[in-house]
């Protein structure tokens, strides 16, 4: 949308790039986009470590930081190299917010290696909002690029050979680019243009829909499942969002909150916690359950999957759980190992969770906490490889003894995560949970 909150016509297009080391390659992708859409509005940002002429540049690099850099980085050339992608980060950032306040952005695009890259990644994450195309074509895109999307929807294209001149197969790979981010940027467009049509229609006078985000991991998915059939049936208007506990779904599912995109939650599955006290790979960080619990939304937490800690190959497990022999191991597919938690870290990952409500919930009977007396998971029910009844009893324990005297309902309900009753109750509590805020 333009600042007048009319829908542009144009297709308005981002590049962004190291000018000082890659304007080649940046003039040939801005070439190849125009071939795409000739109509095209480009606006080509040098994000480069210093100042380049080129007539095709918009925002050029003395410009960038004149515009748009803090006080202490007006002058990247008197920083340490090391300060001066921090410094260009923090004013591509800056620039692209502004942009996209001031005027309509379809897509963004960028090309680059392992600094470039985390630039123009870094500044896409905090400046652009979820569904703007973002596409970066990258050396470094075949490797592990966890640091690079994070929880954003950044689509990265890996260039085969290095981002350096001019031949056959990194030109292809650019034209791929070019095309793809038209195509991205065109579809957006046409989305924005169909949502202002439905906006000024009839159909803005319908109830607005629940939104709700539900926590998932592989061995919680049939309690998932029954959920969302539940929340979907027609006597309800829910939209329904379900996000994998991978350490950046949690993420994602908190920026959605903070930015007012999800109405109630339920996080059923809490893997992404016991990861990031015990060192498993699918850590969310450590201000997981925060968004939701300080947005005072209707929050139902259970402890799904809360017994395994997450690894890699078996290969790659550290040392202290293979040389614990009675710790359960657990092989789930050759890229996943699990380990089963002890009663002791039970008691800690109930500790933390007890404590995160404590001291963030900004409406505490907004909050519930429903704790699987049957399992966890699908690993830890009765006769479960990962069935551990003490170690459970320790987590409950922590968490009831760690919420006594507030206003935070803790209640026990018999079943497994996944089963029917179970399910069923959490999502009677949910819906409890909406009226009364509602109410």
């Amino acid at each position: 949308m333009t600042s007048s909150g009319n829908v542009a016509t144009q297709l308005s297009v981002v590049l962004l790039g190291t000018c000082d080391t890659k304007l080649q390659e940046l003039l040939y992708l801005r070439s190849r986009i125009l071939s795409h859409a000739e109509d095209a509005s480009i606006t080509l940002i040098d994000v480069g470590n210093s100042a380049i002429s080129d007539p095709a540049i918009s925002i050029s690099h003395n410009e960038l930081v004149g515009g748009y850099g803090s006080s202490r980085s007006m002058d990247p050339s008197t920083l340490h190299r090391s300060d001066i992608a921090q410094t260009m980060t923090e004013c591509a950032t800056a620039c692209l917010k502004h942009l996209l306040s001031n005027n309509s952005i379809h897509g963004v695009i960028s090309v680059g290696g392992s600094s470039g890259t985390s630039l123009t990644s870094t500044a896409m994450r905090h400046a652009l909002p979820f569904l703007i195309p973002k596409l970066i074509v990258s050396t470094m895109a075949s490797g592990d690029t966890a640091s690079f999307v994070r929880e954003k929807d950044i689509t990265l294209m890996y260039s085969i050979v290095d981002i350096a001149g001019s031949n056959t197969i990194l030109n292809g790979v650019l034209d791929n680019a070019a095309g793809g981010i038209v195509g991205m940027a065109r579809a957006y467009q046409k989305r924005q243009s169909d949502d202002s049509i439905s906006t000024s229609s009839a159909e803005a006078n319908l109830e607005k829909k629940t939104r709700i985000g539900i926590t998932m991991f592989g061995v919680t998915t049939p309690g998932v499942e029954s959920i969302r059939k539940h929340l979907n049936s027609p006597s309800y208007n829910n939209e329904i969002y379900v996000f994998h506990a991978t350490g950046h779904g949690g993420l994602a599912m908190e920026r959605l909150i903070s930015s007012s995109h999800l109405d109630a939650i339920i996080d059923l599955t809490l893997s992404e916690i016991t990861d990031y006290i015990l060192g498993g790979i699918m850590s969310a960080g450590p201000h997981r359950l925060e968004a939701g619990l300080k947005a005072g939304i209707p929050y139902i937490i259970s402890v799904g999957a809360c017994e395994m800690v997450n690894f890699g190959p078996r290969h790659t497990l550290p040392r202290k759980f293979e040389e614990d022999g009675g710790r359960k191991i657990y092989e789930h597919n050759e890229a996943v190992t699990l380990v089963r938690t002890t009663v002791q870290e039970s008691r800690w990952i109930g500790e933390c969770i007890a404590s995160k409500i404590q001291n963030c919930a900004l409406r505490p009977e907004m909050v519930q906490v429903v704790l699987p007396t049957g399992g966890l998971s699908a690993l830890s029910v009765k006769g479960g490889v990962f069935e551990d009844v003490e170690a459970d009893e320790a987590l409950f324990e922590a968490i009831e003894r760690g919420l006594e005297g507030t206003r935070v309902c803790v209640v026990r309900v018999e079943g497994n995560v996944n089963d029917e009753g179970f399910v069923g109750e959490v999502v009677r509590r949910l819906i409890r949970l909406v009226e009364r805020r509602d109410g």
